[in-house]
């Protein structure tokens, strides 16, 4: 019993230690500007943006542009926004 305990924790342990090292990457647009992110920010509430998965595309009929930047923040127009 003491041996599956000890298992089952090291087990657990790992995963934890795994969850902790992947990068949670994902595309977040302001209007039709998007960029991607590998940090999962609680945007501020002002800056408008919506969060996508990192499997996410626009529908036919729609046209968004990437603006990449590194660092925390978001697009406000032509500037970028930092926080």
């Amino acid at each position: 019993m003491l041996k599956k305990i000890l298992a089952a924790a090291a087990v657990g342990t790992g995963v934890l230690m795994m969850s902790t090292f992947t990068t949670s990457a994902a595309i977040v647009c302001k209007g039709h500007t998007c960029w991607h992110t590998h940090e999962a920010y609680d945007f501020p509430h002002e800056a408008g943006v919506v969060v996508h998965e990192d499997n996410w595309h626009w529908g036919p009929r729609e046209k968004f542009a990437f603006r990449e930047h590194e660092g925390r923040g978001y697009w406000h127009g032509r500037k970028w926004v930092a926080w």
